[in-house]
């Protein structure tokens, strides 16, 4: 059987672009249970209440709903555990330093397959206040305006 080819997104997390201002964004691999893969390939998760953290040098997902595999057994996965991330040494006290300044968060935005293998998009957050998340919602009805009026003068002018 031939190998998979390109990505297929598993969940995204909407609500967090929302509710944060992503400063940078990395891929990591994930250590996950075979349970897990195949709950996963049928595009069942949630990314909704997950976050990650470093501990001892490591990344951890935490939180992250993957619901039990239908035709597994009695050792089907725990919904919500924590989540070995694989990431390089040097990702890890970069993203680590960064959490630890203060301020900052680290949140998953997606997960997908990439050429057969899990990933999951993490990011380094701010938090927004309540007034910043009304100013991104002005500047995008701002901008879809602009576009309307543009396409409609346009299509006027034909």
């Amino acid at each position: 059987m031939p190998r998979e080819r390109g990505e297929k997104v598993v969940a995204t997390n909407r609500k967090a672009r929302h509710d944060y201002s992503i400063e940078d964004t990395y891929e990591a691999g994930l250590v996950l249970s075979g349970t897990e893969v195949k709950s996963l390939r049928a595009g069942r998760a949630s990314l909704v209440d997950g976050y990650a953290f470093v501990d001892g040098g490591e990344a951890w997902l935490d939180a992250v709903h993957i619901p039990e595999y239908g035709q597994g057994t009695w050792n089907n996965h725990p919904p919500r555990r924590k989540r070995k991330l694989l990431l390089h040494k040097t990702e890890i006290l970069k993203i680590h330093n960064r959490v630890k300044e203060g301020g900052y968060t680290l949140v998953p935005l997606s997960l997908y397959f990439k050429d057969g293998r899990a990933k999951v998009e993490i990011a380094v957050a701010k938090g927004k206040r309540e007034y910043d998340k009304r100013q991104t919602l002005r500047e995008r009805q701002d901008r879809r305006e602009a576009e309307r009026a543009i396409a409609s003068r346009r299509h006027l002018g034909e």
